[in-house]
């Protein structure tokens, strides 16, 4: 049986990646967990990926974060603040 693959968007508008909707789904609630309480710069969210993961998920989690987080981002779910330095947050709904 073939793999069902989610086509990601990219905020500014550049062509997404055609990628696993498993993975994607266990980045995405990783990240969306991550950031459920608080604001995390880049790095702390990759930090947290990697904890969160350590394990569980055999692929490259910095590749994968980075793909899910463009996504989410394009799909206005996660939001960047204008702080210094940037964070990301879960998006005001």
């Amino acid at each position: 049986m073939a793999e069902e693959k989610i086509l990601t968007k990219h905020p500014l508008g550049k062509s997404g990646k055609n990628i696993s909707r498993q993975k994607y789904e266990v980045v995405k609630k990783a990240m969306l967990s991550a950031l459920k309480n608080s604001e995390l710069a880049h790095t702390e969210l990759f930090n947290q990926l990697n904890k969160r993961l350590k394990g569980r998920f055999s692929e490259n989690v910095s590749w994968y974060g980075e793909t899910d987080k463009l996504d989410l981002k394009a799909r206005k779910i996660i939001e960047r603040t204008s702080s210094k330095p940037q964070k990301y947050r879960l998006k005001q709904r």
